[in-house]
């Protein structure tokens, strides 16, 4: 298989699986915040719409098991008057199109390397993410030429607009990339965020990459010894740097 110039070996039934999250792992940020930060500001009514909502749901997007309503939220306030998902898809293209430049600044060149080194070796990769699929399946795609299968949130038609029907977080991760056919025992898991402990946890090589500095101990305590915690290139978050 071809992309812009590199080509890849046809991943084969019963080669490793590696699974990789994506923000603050490929990607330098929350990409779901950021598209629905554009989609919001995209007309003066959804700003004011958006104001009254801060103080009671922006909170709950900080701690595990509220986060999913505080997404919800946020998807809703930027997707009124949607009513199927291919239309936010479609938003998302012409996102990802017109802010490529800034796209591809936070894309991180190492994680992309490594992601690059597993495909060139003939593993199966996928990327999980809480993200909605279309969002990292574009970056990926457009910014980073990279066709990897991606599972993540799915949304659908809540109160006139879009909401997460199933977020794609924590043990649900783990639930649908099993329906997604990602059946087989995961040979590498890469992620910086605690949510997904169960995916590293099934991984047989976990490893942590930009874990927030006052999470390192926690991952160190609860992962086997030796589990690598590095930093790829996110400046304000922990792990051990790679050497340039």
């Amino acid at each position: 298989m071809s992309v812009k110039g590199r080509q890849y070996p046809r991943a084969q039934a019963g080669a490793p699986l590696v699974v990789f999250d994506f923000d603050h792992t490929l990607y330098d940020g929350d990409s779901g915040s950021h598209l629905f930060a554009w989609l919001i500001r995209r007309s003066w009514w959804r700003r004011l719409l958006v104001l009254p909502m801060l103080p009671l749901f922006l909170p709950l997007v900080a701690f595990l098991p509220t986060r999913r309503f505080g997404v919800s939220a946020f998807v809703w306030a930027g997707t009124v008057g949607f009513h199927r998902p291919r239309e936010l898809d479609t938003l998302i293209d012409r996102y990802v199109a017109t802010h490529a430049g800034k796209i591809r600044e936070r894309l991180l060149p190492i994680g992309i390397d490594v992601l690059h080194r597993h495909r060139a070796a003939g593993d199966r990769v996928v990327v999980a993410t809480g993200a909605p699929p279309e969002l990292a399946r574009a970056i990926l795609a457009f910014v980073a030429h990279e066709d990897v299968p991606v599972v993540g949130t799915q949304v659908g038609p809540r109160l006139g607009g879009l909401g997460a029907k199933r977020h794609c977080h924590n043990e649900m991760k783990m639930t649908m990339l099993r329906e997604a056919g990602f059946r087989d025992d995961v040979a590498v898991a890469y992620s910086d965020s605690s949510a997904d402990l169960p995916l590293l946890r099934a991984a047989r090589k976990p490893v942590v990459v930009n874990p927030k500095p006052g999470r390192v101990e926690m991952f160190r305590s609860v992962l086997p010894a030796g589990t690598p915690i590095l930093n790829w290139g996110c400046r304000k978050r922990g792990g051990e740097a790679i050497p340039g």
